[in-house]
């Protein structure tokens, strides 16, 4: 996931049967400061929000969106992980291909660790106890004990790895950008088992599994989403997103599944069986409102958000320069 700005957007969580228009934003929490962000991460336990910030994480009540504190000195911050057991999380360094291992009681930093080039997406298998970062620069995945916060090896994915979920067979199923494909290896060996090409699925990047019926969903820059069987590999389904997709989830209460847009809505399908799926009514959020987490325990959906003005480059083929507005950062609250 690219770090970037977003204009002031919303989305939403739904919760079956209800239809998408019966949710709506239902707090702002507010974050001072003028910088970027990418990922945003709920601690459901905990009732914990991580939000990357540029140079630091701001960390939230998920309830009340009070301020707890932040994690300092993580230049370009892509994303967090939190190894609840242990109470460990870590941050992926992207401008200096380190990760920050910091203690959740105290949110004190106790390491930094050296891992590969570019750390984006960062995510914890449960099952391993570790965490895994995916690395842009060099086309591979570190491991990293949640423990001890020592490597333990490197995934040879090569590819820029996005989003990732664990599946019904233990196996890490990551999607990579630019590949058009999705990579399963085993947590513990590290090896890479399959690769599962994606049909119709350009620059994949959001995924989320569905482990009891052994389903993935993956969301591309080609504005589709597609419905795999992990076993087989074979498309089940695929259905129209909007365009700019960054995220997915799932929520196994409702059975739905949620693809965020940058262009300006969430998409959201209902799995009426693992092989039968409804696409329900967009959700009309603003254009750039692509970063989303899902919050198991309350169904609610937390997106950052802001009002950014773009400036044209100076210099042919630059890009735009993007410019948040002083006090519109936040994380937007969506539910019923």
């Amino acid at each position: 996931m690219k770090s970037t700005v977003t204009v002031l957007a919303f989305a939403v969580c739904l919760s079956f049967p209800l239809h998408a228009a019966e949710y709506e934003v239902k707090a702002r929490y507010p974050i001072a400061g003028t910088e970027g962000w990418d990922y945003i991460t709920v601690d459901s336990a905990a009732r914990r929000l991580y939000v990357s910030h540029a140079v630091r994480v701001n960390v939230l009540n998920a309830d009340t969106g009070a301020a707890i504190g932040t994690i300092e000195d993580t230049p370009g911050v892509h994303g967090i992980a939190v190894a609840g057991h242990d109470k460990h999380g870590f941050t992926s360094n992207g401008k200096e291909n380190k990760v920050s291992m910091f203690d959740t009681t105290t949110l004190a930093v106790i390491k930094k660790i050296e891992v590969g080039k570019g750390p984006d997406g960062i995510y914890y298998d449960k099952a391993s106890n570790r965490v895994f970062t995916n690395n842009h620069g060099s086309h591979d995945i570190t491991a990293i004990d949640g423990a001890s916060g020592d490597v333990v090896g490197t995934v040879a994915v090569n590819g820029n790895g996005e989003g990732a979920a664990t599946g019904q067979d233990g196996l890490v199923y990551v999607a990579l950008e630019d590949k058009d494909e999705i990579a399963a290896f085993d947590p513990k060996s590290l090896e890479v088992k399959r690769h599962i090409p994606l049909e119709n699925i350009k620059s994949p990047t959001g995924l989320a599994a569905d482990v009891k019926n052994n389903r993935l969903f993956v969301g591309g820059h080609n504005k589709t989403l597609a419905i795999i069987d992990a076993a087989s590999g074979n498309q089940i389904a695929q259905f129209a997103t909007g365009s700019g997709t960054d995220a997915a989830g799932f929520d196994p209460s409702s059975r739905r599944i949620f693809v965020s847009n940058g262009e300006g809505n969430l998409t959201v399908v209902q799995q009426k069986t693992a092989n039968d799926y409804e696409l329900m009514p967009p959700v009309e959020t603003q254009a750039s409102a692509k970063t989303m987490t899902f919050d198991k325990k309350t169904g609610q959906v937390f997106l950052p958000a802001a009002n950014v003005t773009n400036t044209p480059a100076k210099e042919p083929g630059a890009k735009p320069v993007k410019t948040i507005q002083e006090g519109s950062f936040c994380i937007l609250v969506v539910g019923k």
